[in-house]
Order: C-alpha cells, then sequence, then structure tokens
C-alpha cells in the first residue's frame, strides 16, 4: 500500500541480502546508520537512494574459518553481523559486531 500510494521510498542500495538489524537515527545530520551482515550504511534521511555511503567490514577471515571449523553455517552465523551503532561524541559513533562469533568494537569517524 505504501508503495502503491507513493508514501516511501524503498532502499535499493543493497541487494545483497544482508540482513539489516541495527539503526541509529541522526537527525542533526540527516542520516541513517544502518547496520547489516559486514557493512554499515550511512543512508540520507531525506532519500534513500542519494549519496549512500556504505563501510565493508567483515569479520577476520581466520576467524571465518574457525567458526565454520564450529560447525555453524558460514552465510548465516560466519559473519561480522553489525550489532551496535552508538552515538559516541558529536564526530564519533561507537560500532560493534558479532565478528563471527568473536566480537569486535570499533569507533566511525562521521
Amino acid at each position: 500500500d505504501l508503495l502503491l500510494s507513493n508514501s516511501c521510498i524503498p532502499f535499493v542500495g543493497s541487494t545483497e541480502g544482508l540482513d539489516f538489524r541495527t539503526l541509529l537515527l541522526d537527525e542533526e545530520r540527516g542520516r541513517l546508520l544502518v547496520g547489516a551482515k559486514d557493512h554499515i550504511f550511512l543512508l540520507n534521511l531525506v532519500d534513500v537512494n542519494k549519496n549512500i555511503k556504505k563501510i565493508y567490514w567483515p569479520a577476520a577471515k581466520e576467524k571465518v574459518e574457525l567458526c565454520k571449523l564450529a560447525g555453524k553455517d558460514a552465510h548465516t552465523e560466519c559473519a561480522n553481523f553489525i550489532r551496535v551503532l552508538q552515538p559516541y561524541n558529536r564526530t564519533h559513533v561507537y560500532v560493534c559486531g558479532t565478528g563471527a562469533f568473536h566480537p569486535l568494537c570499533g569507533y566511525i569517524e562521521l
């Protein structure tokens, strides 16, 4: 119904099925940060398909291999699923991901 009424703009920036789970609204800068599988997207709030910025942040290859050896599914479990997007200060966001069952965190400069 939303598409038919032109009440929304679907995000077409990724067709890879990246398992979007974590969102952080940055109203001050007019952006939406989206945590996904191995990626963090910075989207424009006015048009989510305009000026898309994408950060590729996969788990280390050796951690992915350890995950697979432990019997986990390579496509649905052995990746860096972004789970935390938290404002840190005016210039940075604190980010954490699963890291293929070896969690890792860092800071993104906005």
